[in-house]
């Protein structure tokens, strides 16, 4: 074949994947186009009883008028089936351990985890428990979601990739959206109890109290002082020199941030602000996406309270809930931070030796709730799972003993989920939100609360279990002993409150809040208290001003010194005058000095510093787990909340019966921590000199499928951004993890508030809104609070009014 031939051929070769691939394009885009949501214009709806109107602004902010609760919430799961149905369905089926349905073989371990709970069962039976006028709201919004799902020209373009059709969204869906958070700010596996209960039976009492201690100096708690350093362990309790090094496990080093769902949340009275209102600032730290987690509304429909008002709903949205999640109703402002208490205990199941399907209560034998669950996976075979129930929740683990453990956990408790929360829509004093808020079912968070008047309060939001017994609530116990376990809920006077403090200002960041010695704080309970440092560097930053605005608070948000990294830092420097000037020393040496106190994403010392600390506290607590080993041979450390005042305890006194094995000194493990960040850094491309801090917050902010699709991320996810902050400190930042939205508000002064949040409020990209407003929150740049002018507006009409 001659050369013109081939150059024939090549051209039409070319040509043809030229047109193929601009007929892949034409096809994608298509499906995009058909799968944009109505923005303008008036549609029948049956099921909205009124002319109700959805307005959006250049962000996608929705401003719903209606003439009832009920209209408004069609027509909120209207605008959010329209721009959020793929991450609603993810959300419930995450829930109900029934994403593999949907994605795939991907997520069988998920569903494995979450199906045992039964969560689609509970969600229809706490059905049977609401209100008619609860039930209608949910009818509503629920028929609202399925009329705007239905509306769109065509299915969303997630489903077309997965070759699936939407399921319709039913009314317990919406208790499963709730589910969801609790997954999401509890876990479901309570790991940390399995391993408390593993080191007591290893290393013995002790040792179990040193490791699972609540706080220390740096603590900043509302009410109370600090706690002081655990005690040691002595040498006659535990010798990790003797311990086999072959059992140690200490990881390579790492510059990941610490990440762990929370929060920040404060306020300060009105005697401090210049509107005399009340200011609150919530800042909720999660999992990063696009679209983002939140859907940004306002929503106006009559006041049933007060005959010719209208109710004023201005904040967040999280779609497949009909609520304000958080934000102002313009008499009181709120937000939350996760709390930490103590929601999940295991229970010793005592099965009877001579039938193994009856188990011990205090009431006698009882059967087993025994069942097999039939998990769908996409193009796959069904698995089968087969789930053992108690009347304390289902076994999912066993005791160090060989004793079977069931996981009590409020999210599967009768009435841990309700939808008394809906009430703040029309609460109008901190009383009468601290009421509310003791009295709904969701994830136990710390509730900060403003009115108009100027009052503030903290409270615990949530139901709290009712402990019974003698038991240690981090271990293990048997609560088929009488009087032993959980019995119902906290009444909610009972549930602890702070209103207006002395100091006139609150403080939250996911640390223990109460004073450890007090009755309360044996209520809450421990679930894993994050390390006081966020909380207190908050806390100082509101002692140190007298009068506050709204622009004060962000800079509080945005606040990224690095307080606790200045003392590594300093070891870390005076490890290197030690260490001589042999590789990789000098190199660290000279670039520690690019430090000016600040997660700053140009800093090379902040790298150094921050991997430096995190090396050691692994060090140091891998000696720990290594004798835990000796015994469970694949024991692995929980997340520690505490590691650093852990660490900082054996560091002060550097005992020799806590140096791991190995190691000389502790000048030695110290040296050598150092020397392996130093290494490891060194061997990646332009060695230390490159390891700027902003490779570690580098964004990555994605859609849910960008992963599945390659070479499509330009078109799906956020651009990437090095960004200031991290884990110890107000502004908590890391690739795919961070503030999921800042606002501050003083209530019934809306118009001097700010609000911005990452990923914007459309999952389709050829949406205007789809990423809108995410630059302004990498800049920490304050956005108005209320929405802005509106661009587009539609209607909806009752059907029988055509």
């Amino acid at each position: 074949m001659n050369m013109k031939k081939w150059k024939r051929i090549l051209r039409r070769v070319i040509g043809a994947l030229l047109f193929l691939s601009a007929g892949f394009a034409l096809a994608i885009w298509l499906l995009l186009r058909a799968s944009l949501p109505q923005l303008d214009g008036t549609r029948s709806a049956a099921g909205v009883h009124a002319m109700t109107t959805i307005e959006r602004d250049a962000l996608g902010v929705a401003t719903i008028q209606a003439q009832s609760r009920n209209d408004a919430m069609f027509a909120l799961g209207f605008v959010h089936a329209q721009e959020h149905f793929f991450e609603m369905d993810l959300v419930r089926r995450m829930a109900a351990g029934e994403l593999a349905g949907l994605v795939g073989a991907a997520a069988i371990d998920a569903d494995k985890q979450h199906r045992p709970f039964r969560m689609r069962e509970r969600a229809q039976a706490a059905l049977a428990t609401i209100t008619p006028d609860e039930r209608a709201t949910l009818d509503a919004y629920t028929d609202g979601v399925n009329v705007g799902l239905n509306a769109l020209s065509s299915r969303p373009w997630e489903y077309w990739l997965l070759r699936e059709k939407p399921l319709p969204w039913t009314t317990a869906d919406c208790l499963l959206a709730m589910d969801a958070m609790f997954f999401d700010l509890n876990g479901a596996d309570n790991a940390r109890e399995l391993a408390f209960a593993q080191i007591r039976a290893a290393l013995g009492e002790n040792v179990y109290k040193f490791l699972s201690t609540s706080g220390g100096p740096w603590d900043a708690p509302l009410l109370g002082p600090p706690m002081n350093y655990p005690i040691l362990p002595g040498a006659a309790d535990i010798d990790l020199r003797k311990i086999d090094p072959k059992l140690l496990q200490v990881p390579s080093p790492h510059a990941e941030t610490e990440t762990k769902p929370g929060s920040n949340g404060f306020a300060v009275n009105g005697a401090l602000t210049t509107t005399h209102a009340a200011l609150v600032a919530n800042d909720m730290h999660l999992p990063l996406r696009v679209p983002n987690i939140w859907f940004r509304a306002r929503i106006e429909y009559p006041n049933p309270r007060r005959a010719g008002q209208t109710v004023d709903l201005i904040g967040v949205t999280l779609p497949g809930v009909p609520a304000l999640v958080a934000g102002s109703n313009r008499h009181v402002a709120w937000g939350f931070t996760n709390s930490y208490g103590d929601w999940m205990d295991w229970v010793r199941v005592n099965l009877d030796p001579k039938d193994a399907t009856r188990y011990k209560t205090d009431a006698g034998w009882k059967p087993l709730a025994q069942s097999t669950q039939v998990i769908k996976v996409h193009n796959a075979p069904d698995v089968r799972l087969d789930v053992r129930d108690t009347q304390w929740g289902p076994i999912l683990a066993s005791d160090t003993d060989g004793t079977p453990l069931a996981l009590a956990w409020t999210a599967i408790e009768p009435g841990g989920v309700n939808m008394q929360f809906t009430r703040m829509d029309t609460a109008e004093t901190v009383d009468e939100a601290v009421d509310i808020a003791n009295a709904s079912g969701m994830p136990a968070q710390n509730f900060i609360v403003g009115d108009r008047a100027g009052n503030i309060a903290w409270t615990i939001a949530g139901e709290i279990p009712k402990r019974e017994g003698a038991c240690d609530p981090l271990l293990p116990c048997d609560w088929s002993q009488p009087d032993t376990g959980w019995n119902g809920w906290l009444a909610p006077a009972d549930h602890p409150r702070l209103p207006n403090p002395p100091a006139q200002r609150i403080w939250t960041a996911n640390a223990r809040t109460l004073d450890w010695q007090s009755p309360d704080y044996a209520r809450l309970g421990d679930g894993g208290y994050d390390f006081g440092a966020r909380a207190r560097q908050i806390r100082d930053d509101l002692k140190a001003k007298t009068q506050f605005t709204p622009d004060d608070m962000l800079a509080i948000q945005l606040d990224d010194r690095a307080l606790l990294m200045r003392n590594w830092h300093e070891l870390l420097g005076k490890v290197l005058a030690k260490a001589g000037d042999a590789a990789p020393f000098a190199d660290m040496k000279k670039h520690a000095a690019d430090w000016d106190d600040r997660a700053d994403p140009a800093s090379v010392g902040y790298r150094l510093a921050h991997d430096f600390r995190r090396q050691v506290l692994d060090t140091v607590l891998d000696g720990f787990a290594a004798a835990v080993r000796a015994k469970y041979p694949d024991f692995q450390l929980p997340k520690m909340g505490q590691a650093e005042t852990l660490v900082d305890a054996i560091l002060l006194q550097r005992p020799q019966n806590l140096l791991p094995p190995g190691y000389a000194s502790w000048d030695d493990l110290l040296q050598r921590s150092a020397q392996r960040v130093g290494e490891k850094l060194a061997a990646l491309p332009g060695g230390i000199a490159q390891r700027r801090w902003g490779e570690v917050t580098k964004t990555h902010i994605r859609h849910p499928l960008s992963a599945a699709l390659p070479g499509m991320g330009w078109l799906l996810d956020m651009p990437s951004r090095e960004l200031p902050g991290d884990a110890n400190m107000p502004r908590v930042q890391a690739s795919n993890f961070g503030a999921s939205e800042r606002f501050a508000v003083e209530p019934g002064h809306e118009e001097y508030g700010y609000f911005h949040m990452p990923g914007g409020q459309s999952d389709n990209p050829l949406s205007p809104f789809y990423g809108a407003g995410d630059a302004a929150w990498a800049a920490g740049k304050a956005m108005p609070f209320l929405p802005g002018r509106a661009r587009h507006t539609m209607s909806l009409r009752p059907e029988s009014a055509r």
